[in-house]
């Protein structure tokens, strides 16, 4: 396989019909460009997301190849996608893996949906039609009742393949004024804020030369729960040491007394503002640090982003983080299933071995997680699995 710097000029995807989609797929142009200007294109995405950052997935995934494709349409760009192509145990084959992808850099486009499907026919048309490979796209969870990115995939022949085991994201609406917002937090939530903005806290929009001090909260949270750490948390040096402002993550911080009691790492580019990581220590529960740090950044998001949504990530199975959310959530926020993994092949071989190494990769995973709360039982999931996905009341 050629390797990205060899195939930089432009690439016209062949025309691939977009079966059964409800919408046409308009032809667009294709090109695979470098990490930096990749970074550098997408920082004005709407789609924009933290995974599909090169800096993020490099680190992320060494053992795969990145290849950026950016997507034209009249000689400018109107998408792109991360894929990362990796190789199949005993080098059998390779896959082709975009996650939360492909990326609109204007999702309010009326034609919107016919770039999205061309960008999955040019997709098709590269990895798996001309190179042989499976190709797993990874669709967000999207604000609206339908997935329509996903049943555009399912349309498309894509075949159904893994799932979380607890897929629902929780994601607040930050375009509210702060009576709205508080009328929309469960009551219980609310009443919980009450007494934190009581407790003598202090909010701080942290430098990014502030990361060491919550490094050491995380590394002290981490000891205290002990806890496996399956997150992407090597890549927040790499994240904190982007120089553009609109990808690198904000830092947040919550004091009492002086103290550091409770801080997040946000990422906020594009239509989504996304939870990344949070930290505390042992007097941030007695004070209700979280509600107050969280009703924070809800405000300084709507006043300092374009984001409509605030999304908070999932649970891992655990019924008070599950509450926690929810009552954020409130009745403006949505509770929306992240889809399953949609799988394409056009050679049956391909398909067979790539969905063989996914099922493999899942028991493994499963193995890990079984044998992770045999050990500490404190990280057995608390919550019932229930419905795929729920709307916020």
């Amino acid at each position: 396989m050629s390797v990205i710097a060899d195939r930089m000029a432009a690439e016209k995807a062949p025309p691939v019909p977009s079966r059964r989609s409800g919408v046409a797929g308009l032809r667009l142009e294709s090109k695979l460009v470098e990490g930096a200007e990749w970074d550098r294109v997408i920082a004005g995405f709407d789609d924009v997301c933290q995974e599909q950052m090169h800096v993020f997935a490099k680190r992320r995934w060494p053992g795969a190849v990145q290849e950026p494709r950016l997507f034209l349409l009249g000689g400018k760009v109107v998408g792109g996608a991360m894929v990362m192509v990796q190789p199949l145990p005993l080098r059998l084959g390779e896959i082709a893996v975009a996650k939360w992808a492909p990326m609109l850099k204007d999702a309010s486009r009326p034609d919107a949906d016919a770039i999205h499907a061309g960008m999955v026919d040019a997709m098709v048309a590269e990895y798996a039609d001309r190179r042989g490979q499976m190709l797993s796209i990874l669709p967000w969870a999207s604000s609206t009742q339908v997935n329509t990115a996903y049943e555009r995939l399912i349309s498309r022949g894509f075949r159904r393949g893994s799932r979380l085991l607890f897929p629902n994201r929780y994601m607040v609406n930050l375009r509210l004024s702060d009576d709205e917002q508080r009328r929309s937090f469960d009551q219980a939530w609310r009443r919980q804020l009450n007494k934190a903005e009581k407790a003598g806290l202090v909010f701080e929009h942290a430098a990014p030369e502030g990361i060491g001090a919550f490094e050491a909260l995380y590394a002290a949270m981490s000891e205290r729960k002990q806890f496996a750490d399956h997150s992407a948390y090597e890549t927040v040096p790499d994240l904190m040491g982007i120089e553009d402002p609109q990808l690198r993550p904000e830092l947040f911080f919550v004091r009492h007394q002086g103290e550091l009691v409770a801080g997040a790492l946000i990422f906020k580019g594009g239509d989504r503002a996304v939870y990344l990581y949070g930290a505390t220590n042992d007097k941030a529960l007695p004070l209700r640090a979280g509600y107050f740090l969280h009703w924070h950044i809800i405000r300084w998001l709507r006043d300092n982003t374009r984001a409509r949504w605030y999304d908070l990530g999932g649970t891992d199975g655990f019924q008070g983080l599950h509450q926690f959310k929810k009552g954020m959530v409130g009745t403006a926020g949505v509770i929306r299933p992240v889809p399953p993994v949609a799988n394409y092949a056009s050679r049956p071989l391909a398909y067979m071995m790539g969905a063989g190494a996914f099922a493999g990769r899942d028991f493994v995973q499963h193995a890990r997680r079984v044998l992770g709360s045999w050990l500490n039982p404190r990280s057995r999931p608390t919550q019932s699995r229930g419905a795929p996905g729920e709307a916020a009341r």
